[in-house]
């Protein structure tokens, strides 16, 4: 049933994008083109919209058996009507930052809480009244992570796929079908709608689209790992290592800089590697590739002894900072472990010499 359900998404994101693209014209749901901005000429946006209806299709036919499913839909209809908004009118950060914490507040006041882990070698630790605020920086968090990455044709709705086949294939391993129902129906929305948003774009998802996909992701990822070891606990931030750690990277160079946490700028990962001379449509697979490589370390991660994915996460966190270091995330002048590495190599070579 799932495989049919699947198909029916995807070919319903087919359809309903043209007719989205005809409506964000009609409502001035455009993006206008200026300096911080890679697109030449006004586009469409709320192309989310296809997403949504496309996954409410999905879901309202294939009915998955949850006690979260209507608060997960009730939140998620918030977060369509907050990015919607902002994709007609612009809303001002606080009015959308009321819209995510709503619709949060909407899962977390019904259940879907981490209220503790498992820690690997024995023991547990709870966070009691820090469940619920630790739930909701998870799911904004990550709901503007993917917010964040929206910046080149399919990157965001490319990302957000490739998160989604990682925690929708981990549920199957898992043996929890309401998340990898609701995970595929995301999935195949998205995948349709990518159809028409890979470069050259003919229209983008906008707030509609990336806010949705952040918010899905996020409490999807909370459920698949909700309550589990500490190990498995870090899986989701694998999963999302590269919204993450773009996010992260961006409040540290803000701060370095000293510009205010929303101030927007040219320095993320995309703009970064286009400045380096790739392409646009090099660009994006490049971030995919990456993406790719963060979700297949998150399966061996889970998969694997303490030790090994002890092993894997120490890896991760090198090579996420001489990528950060090597193509100026943080700034130029920023190369620690370069310098360090630089240096080892010019002291080995005084050596031989």
């Amino acid at each position: 049933m799932l495989y049919i359900v699947s198909l029916v998404c995807f070919v319903a994101s087919i359809l309903a994008t043209p007719l989205v693209k005809k409506l964000a014209f009609k409502i001035g749901a455009t993006d206008q083109p200026n300096n911080r901005k890679v697109h030449q000429k006004i586009m469409p946006r709320l192309g989310g919209l296809a997403i949504y209806i496309s996954f409410i299709i999905g879901f309202l036919i294939m009915q998955p058996e949850s006690p979260y499913k209507w608060p997960i839909i009730i939140g998620s209809t918030i977060i369509i009507l907050t990015g919607a908004l902002d994709d007609m009118i612009e809303l001002s950060a606080k009015w959308k930052l009321l819209g995510q914490l709503v619709a949060a507040g909407i899962v977390i006041f019904n259940g879907v809480q981490v209220q503790f882990i498992n820690l690997p070698f024995g023991g547990q630790i709870e966070f009691g009244y820090l469940a619920v605020p630790l739930t909701f920086l998870w799911i904004v968090g990550i709901t503007n992570a993917i917010n964040l990455i929206d910046g080149l044709d399919g990157l965001a709705a490319g990302v957000s796929s490739i998160a989604l086949i990682t925690i929708s294939g981990m549920a199957v391993i898992m043996g929890d079908g309401f998340v990898t129902t609701m995970g595929v129906i995301v999935l195949m929305s998205t995948l349709g709608f990518l159809f028409y948003n890979f470069h050259p774009a003919k229209i983008f998802m906008g707030d509609t689209g990336a806010l949705f996909l952040g918010y899905m992701i996020a409490v999807l990822s909370l459920l698949g790992f909700k309550n589990v070891t500490f190990i498995s606990f870090i899986v989701p931030v694998i999963i999302l290592g590269v919204p993450i750690s773009d996010t992260f990277f961006a409040i540290i160079r803000r701060i370095v800089n000293k510009q205010p946490l929303s101030a927007p700028d040219k320095s993320h990962l995309h703009h970064c590697l286009l400045r380096l001379g790739y392409s646009h449509r090099k660009t994006v697979l490049m971030i995919y590739g990456m993406s790719a490589i963060f979700g297949l370390a998150a399966v061996i991660f889970s998969q694997a002894t303490i030790w090994v994915s002890i092993t894997v996460m120490l890896v991760l966190l090198l090579v996420i900072e001489i990528t950060v270091e090597k193509i100026g995330l943080i700034g130029n002048q920023y190369r620690p472990i370069l310098n360090m590495l630089r240096g080892i190599r010019y002291a080995y070579a005084k050596i031989k010499i």
